[in-house]
């Protein structure tokens, strides 16, 4: 046996060099990464193998002078046997990672969602499943629910909310409008088509939003910042490549964010309207006395019940 390790001690440590100058031509044919570098190919050949040679050369020792041609042949085909296996762990393991961050995020996801219907329940607010839509629904329901459809496809359901925000403000638009105003009426017909032209431009916003999440959906930014953020040594391409990722993330969120402070405008512009229509009086009063002089009359009257008591 340690006649063994001695013979597979040179053999590992003669395969160094041929290695060493296959990896400083090509690093991803020595270096079994997503991103080779020479650097790591100058760690790897230059000081962990010959490393592990020494430890194997200096155990053999005790057993005396004597490699055998068994573990010589074995030292020179270690690095060839090991890199496609290693390759192999890499790759499952990288696989491992990804499926246990995407559970995660598919867990705080889920979380996040239940919050937030949660809170929706709570402030009254109405939710739109663009799968069974209203029985009555107009053509900017139906809108809606296409573009928070589309949201949800791209994986954004913490955009997708606004759609329900919208359509909550719409419905209350309209019952306060039809309150306030006769279907007939030239005012309502008007007042309606301006509450929906508010409600299509937000859902042009809310489209191009899907569009520019679905578009960045597949970019691994964590992955990205994972790895800037561990302090290895890039080589300015991998860098160069993995903060272009990050931009370009970046910039779509600024994006995403522009359109979103639009959206919350609009959103404001309906509460206004349903606030300002509210105020209007467009009924004929019910009462034939002003409320105070009802109240003083009345305050006269208890006054001067006591007149009527016949036993008095």
């Amino acid at each position: 046996m340690l006649e063994f390790l001695q013979g597979l001690a040179y053999g590992l440590f003669l395969s160094c060099l041929p290695w060493f100058l296959i990896g400083m031509v090509s690093p991803r044919h020595a270096i079994p990464s997503d991103f080779p570098s020479r650097l790591q190919v100058v760690v790897r050949y230059w000081l962990v193998v010959p490393f592990i040679a020494l430890l194997l050369w200096l155990t053999s020792l005790w057993g005396g002078f004597g490699p055998s041609l068994w573990g010589w042949l074995a030292g020179l085909a270690a690095v060839a046997i090991e890199l496609p296996v290693e390759g192999r762990l890499r790759r499952w393991w990288k696989g491992y990672k990804q499926r246990r961050r995407a559970s995660r995020q598919a867990a705080e996801t889920a979380r996040r969602q239940a919050e937030e219907q949660r809170k929706a329940q709570e402030s009254g607010l109405l939710t739109l499943d663009p799968a069974h839509p209203p029985a009555n629904a107009d053509q900017v329901v139906l809108a809606l629910c296409r573009a928070k459809q589309q949201l949800l496809d791209a994986h954004r359901p913490d955009i997708a909310t606004q759609s329900d925000r919208l359509y909550s403000r719409y419905l209350r638009a309209l019952e306060v409008l039809q309150t306030r105003f006769d279907s007939s009426e030239l005012a309502y017909e008007r007042s309606r088509a301006l509450i929906g032209e508010v409600c299509f431009g937000a859902v042009d916003n809310l489209t191009a939003m899907a569009s520019q999440a679905s578009s960045v959906a597949g970019v691994d930014s964590d992955y990205a910042r994972h790895r800037l953020a561990k302090g290895i040594p890039l080589s300015e391409q991998e860098r160069s490549a993995l903060e272009r990722r990050l931009a370009l993330v970046e910039e779509t969120e600024r994006h995403l964010r522009d359109l979103s402070a639009r959206n919350e405008k609009a959103l404001t512009a309906l509460d206004n309207t349903a606030v300002a229509m509210a105020r209007i009086d467009t009924g004929r009063p019910q009462a034939s006395v002003d409320t105070d002089q009802a109240l003083y009359d009345l305050q006269r009257f208890v006054e001067r019940a006591g007149r009527y008591d016949r036993n008095a």
